[in-house]
């Protein structure tokens, strides 16, 4: 029994000494990391966002009203790493970079540099996979100096929102760099990343008061950046190619405001020409929708609902004709035939030269059913139609 006495105590001993463990207001938490490039000198531009827990665990019960502060470090540097070492010396508590949930690029960063900094992510281990990606035209101090509403922390902003519940309506969906790096190596197919701004006009208290919010992606191909789409076309996009995405839509008929509309998550199919030798298809959107608001009175149920059909057809056709103009996959038409025509992929794939064109939309078709009327009622057309 004494020698099982002295056993267990040992293990005691051992288990109570967690030499070199810091208590949680000792570190400083990195939340983002922002890059730029200044091409001039030739110099990266690396920006850290940090978080300190010492404040948040003093307080208790309510949220304090005091405005929390952001603090931002930077630094330049030849490579990235060069200048994210020059902060190490330069902060005290210490940086921990384990919960880092953001990265943000600048636009000028993506357009000379993206395949280089990239690769360079992709191979550094302390930097998560999940965590989101995010580009803007903006200064990066700018943008980390930006606070959510109410005297809330940066890390309530857009900046750091990812799940599909969380959206507001009409807004752009967060992409981890895993999901943008998987999309960007594929052979065929758009990869995008959102795009950050700041909007200085919406809020206001004793003044302006700054909140961030997402304007489209930057789009990329063939591990190449092409170009940034604006908000409406990006919102449109992703409601068509990702899943839990619902938009609202203005109804028009005669050039003025008919209706306000809900359209649900749709259901997109794509048909491929299996004789041709590059993709070839056709699109089936059918979707279901709300009716939120009717403007016009004699707006007749069948006009609404084949208004809404032209409607979603025109976006459909005008978005990927602009696509294939900038050389872009945008509807992702490539990335299914290419697994299901390997030879023909192959032989594609020699000629190294881009496989769409306008000709390869054959058609699009869209089926509406509108599901709720929100209480209006609808008249009877000349034919006897709602």
């Amino acid at each position: 029994m004494g020698k099982v006495k002295i056993l267990f105590l040992s293990c005691v001993l051992f288990l109570t000494g967690c030499t070199g463990v810091k208590n949680i207001q000792d570190l400083t938490y990195i939340v983002a990391v922002g890059m730029d490039y200044d091409e001039a000198e030739g110099e990266y531009i690396v920006y850290l966002q940090g978080l300190n827990f010492a404040n948040v665990a003093k307080q208790e019960g309510a949220k304090s009203v005091d405005p929390v502060p952001i603090f931002i470090a930077t630094a330049r540097g030849e490579t990235l790493n060069l200048a994210v070492s020059k902060l190490y010396g330069k902060s005290e508590p210490s940086l921990y970079f384990g919960h880092v949930n953001t990265l943000l690029l600048s636009n000028r960063l993506i357009q000379s540099k993206s395949s280089e900094v990239l690769e360079e992510i992709g191979r550094n281990r302390s930097l998560r996979p999940t965590m989101r990606v995010l580009t803007t035209e903006e200064n990066i101090e700018d943008v980390f100096s930006v606070p959510a509403l109410f005297n809330y922390p940066a890390v309530y902003t857009v900046l750091f929102k990812a799940k599909i519940n969380q959206l507001a309506q009409n807004e752009l969906k967060a992409v981890t760099m895993m999901d943008f790096l998987r999309a960007y190596y594929e052979p065929m197919g758009t990869a995008k990343i959102p795009t950050v701004k700041i909007d200085e006009s919406s809020w206001k208290a004793d003044q302006d008061y700054p909140v961030l919010y997402l304007n489209g992606f930057s789009a990329f191909q063939h591990q190449e950046y092409k170009k940034d789409i604006p908000l409406e076309h990006a919102v449109f996009i992703n409601w068509l190619t990702e899943k839990g995405i619902s938009v609202d839509q203005r109804v028009e008929k005669a050039g003025k405001l008919a209706a306000a509309v809900r359209l649900g998550e749709p259901k997109m199919k794509i048909k491929y020409d299996e004789t041709a030798e590059k993709p070839k298809f056709s699109i089936e959107v059918s979707v279901s929708a709300d009716l939120l608001e009717k403007i016009q009175k004699d707006l007749t149920l069948e006009a609404l609902k084949k208004q809404i059909e032209e409607d979603i057809k025109a976006k459909v056709e005008s978005i990927y004709y602009e696509g294939v103009e900038n050389k872009l996959d945008i509807l992702n038409a490539g990335e299914k035939w290419y697994r299901k025509h390997p030879k023909q992929f192959q032989k594609l794939k020699e000629n190294r030269t881009f496989y769409l064109h306008q000709e390869s939309l054959t058609e699009v078709k869209v089926n509406v059913q509108i599901l709720h009327f929100n209480s209006y009622k609808f008249k009877r057309s000349v034919d006897g139609e709602l």
